[in-house]
């Protein structure tokens, strides 16, 4: 009867840890999930800013129509790669980030360009959407640092022992998280 009991309380032992095991790496797992949409919101909230920013740009006369296109064409580029939290492969964060670097690259070039033109910086509106802009790059790298904050936290619960026995057997997988841009290591050339 003894070794009954000792054998039951192994078992409940066992289920209490691994239960609490698999509930941490749940909660770590939801906690990226969060964090990606806070991400994706980030970056919709640049993407939605652009028609407006767009159609200010095109009420100047003369402006450069390629820099137009390419900021219209880099949009929707980065407008059409979805990425499920659930399935983020480093392939695909990679397509997310260089689709989003060509959009970013896109708009440097716009506002660039802009200086060239007096007219187009005295306006109110277009003064108003680049200030949105600015904040939302700033959201837009929070975002992302929290994000990789809470991967980082994710892959330590999963590859840890114990818990990476628990993590093989209930599909817990590492997940990858922003790098720098290639090249990013580099200071911009500014040529006046």
């Amino acid at each position: 009867m003894k070794g009954l009991f000792i054998a039951l309380g192994i078992i409940l032992l066992i289920v209490l840890v691994g239960g609490c095991g698999y509930n941490g790496m749940n909660g770590a797992s939801k906690d990226v999930d969060q964090k990606w949409a806070d991400v994706q919101s980030s970056y919709q909230r640049r993407s939605d800013l652009i028609p407006n920013l767009v159609a200010t740009v095109k009420g100047v006369a003369n402006f450069e129509q390629s820099t137009l296109t390419s900021v219209i064409q880099a949009r929707a580029s980065a407008s059409s790669i979805k990425v499920d939290a659930k399935d983020l492969t480093p392939e695909k964060l990679q397509q997310f980030q260089a689709s989003q670097g060509q959009l970013s690259q896109a708009l440097g070039r716009l506002m660039v360009v802009s200086e060239q033109y007096p007219q187009l910086k005295a306006t109110e509106n277009f003064k108003s959407l680049q200030d949105q802009l600015e904040g939302t790059e700033n959201r837009i790298k929070v975002a992302r640092d929290a994000f990789n904050v809470s991967v980082k936290d994710y892959n330590i619960k999963v590859s840890n022992f114990p818990a990476n026995i628990l993590a093989g057997m209930f599909h817990f997988k590492e997940r990858p998280s922003f790098t720098a841009d290639a090249g990013a290591q580099n200071a911009p050339k500014v040529q006046f």
